[in-house]
């Protein structure tokens, strides 16, 4: 019994001794994964929170940019007929191409109707040409930001929007149709990609759906964007 007790004797005193000598070493053990699950912790709760500020603030230049390229899209059509497929010709149209300015009034005359033997009053509308306006001043005035309207506007990203134009048939008539998009990924590049993956799979009402932020629609009669107005309210204030 004797011989029992001074080994268990022995063996608290080799712990104590174990304890003792490498205290300081189990604290900062400890610390060190405090720190650590804390900041998992913190991650977990702030990350999403980040994400979102960033996203919302590139989302918002982008598009942006966007809106400049759909006012230039507008302006092609409006002197072309047709929307314009690449952004080196659509910056040297805002560049160089003037509007028509004109006024519509209407005017009429007698005729004589060979039918009735009679003078007839006949109702026309005249179109008269006022002048010239530049496109350039008219939608930039002095800023040239439309030089750079193929690059997307985000820090760190040297990618252009993809741009494409074409006419579809809709219940017989042929109408032209644009889309610019650019991918949720370029957007984003440096974001956490768990986050992002859930982005790009995004399906609300207010939210950027799907992978890409798009303007415009190749099968769809439509110059608006894939975003909600939440975006427009924003860009306003």
């Amino acid at each position: 019994m004797e011989s029992i007790t001074n080994k268990i004797r022995i063996i608290k005193g080799v712990l104590f001794e174990f304890i003792t000598k490498y205290m300081r070493t189990v604290k900062v053990v400890l610390w060190i994964l405090i720190v650590f699950f804390a900041f998992k912790v913190y991650g977990s709760i702030n990350g999403p929170i980040e994400f979102n500020e960033v996203k919302n603030k590139r989302y918002l230049k982008v598009i942006d940019r966007l809106k400049d390229i759909r006012n230039a899209q507008i302006a092609y059509k409006s002197v072309n007929g047709i929307y314009c497929d690449n952004f080196d010709s659509l910056i040297s149209f805002v560049d160089t191409a003037q509007y028509t300015l004109i006024q519509k009034r209407d005017s009429s005359f007698l005729e004589y109707n060979r039918t009735f033997r009679i003078d007839m009053l006949k109702e026309i509308i005249v179109i008269d040409t006022l002048g010239f306006a530049s496109v350039k001043d008219s939608l930039f005035g002095t800023s040239d930001r439309y030089k750079n309207m193929a690059q997307v506007p985000i820090e760190g990203v040297n990618e252009t929007f993809n741009i494409k134009a074409d006419i579809i048939d809709k219940n017989g008539y042929n109408v032209p149709v644009f889309e610019v998009r650019v991918s949720k990924d370029i957007v984003l590049f440096d974001q956490n990609k768990d986050l992002l993956k859930q982005e790009k799979g995004l399906m609300s009402v207010d939210g950027v759906n799907g992978p890409d932020i798009v303007l415009g629609s190749l099968t769809e009669v439509s110059s608006n964007g894939n975003w909600p107005t939440t975006y427009d309210a924003i860009a306003r204030n």
